[in-house]
């Protein structure tokens, strides 16, 4: 199985898929780190990305995937799949592949952004993710407000 944590930066993606990852003994894959330098550099200028911009991006995930599923092994990724043309591409009509969404309020979300040092991600990109987002339908939703811990609870509850 691959659980695929998604949603606007800022909602606790990296935070729940490293504790998840732990919990399960699952690897994990943070998908900021598979951007290529030319998006992290207009991201850190406040250029919000475009579809071609993220296709390369998005590749590189969809390999880890398809080589994850091949070794049948098991993984998180957390990844903000803003579109449901991304799940799409994504999941590639994988059955193994699951979406949790993690949903939050807009000024929750500006508040942990406003705490958060070192990231590229600034407050008007994410206002620009949230016009961006097309919440899934299909997803596994969980409200950040909980802990991490009891968001981890309730990933573990739904797919295990």
């Amino acid at each position: 199985m691959i659980i695929i944590l998604m949603g606007v930066s800022g909602s606790g993606k990296t935070t729940i898929g490293r504790i998840l990852a732990d919990d399960l003994g699952w690897t994990f894959y943070d998908g900021d780190d598979y951007h290529p330098p030319s998006n992290i550099e207009n991201l850190k200028k406040g250029i919000a990305l475009t579809d071609a911009e993220r296709m390369p991006w998005l590749e590189v995930l969809q390999k880890i995937i398809e080589k994850t599923i091949a070794k049948k092994e098991h993984a998180v990724i957390a990844c903000s799949a803003l579109k449901q043309s991304y799940r799409r591409f994504l999941a590639d009509k994988h059955e193994s592949v699951r979406f949790v969404y993690l949903k939050g309020e807009r000024e929750l979300i500006c508040q942990r952004l406003n705490r958060r040092k070192g990231h590229f991600l600034n407050e008007n990109l994410l206002l620009s993710q949230f016009e961006t987002l097309e919440e899934p339908e299909d997803a596994f939703v969980v409200d950040i407000i909980q802990s991490p811990e009891a968001i981890v609870t309730s990933i573990k509850k739904e797919f295990l």
